[in-house]
């Protein structure tokens, strides 16, 4: 039996800032004129919230980003620059 591979892909800042944005209305605005709909609302941007999270979380760097992310080699970092600069 084939092992399934855990692939999951990143979603947007826009995702993360849209989950935020829409629980703070929903708490704000919705829930005084109709609490359910509030509700409603408020528990489906939480879910958007973990989901932003989680994936964040379960998914692997970006190839491209490893070198800005590696701190204790950032003098490596710095002369890779100045070659794809002098090139």
């Amino acid at each position: 039996m084939k092992e399934k591979k855990d692939i999951s892909v990143p979603l947007s800042s826009g995702f993360m800032a849209t989950s935020i944005i829409g629980f703070f209305i929903s708490v704000w605005f919705v829930m005084d004129y109709s609490e359910p709909w509030g509700f409603t609302f408020m528990v489906f941007f939480i879910m958007m919230f973990i989901a932003s999270v989680v994936s964040m979380t379960r998914s692997l760097p970006i190839p491209e980003h490893m070198d800005e992310l590696s701190i204790h080699r950032q003098k490596e970092v710095r002369e890779k620059k100045k070659k794809r600069k002098v090139e």
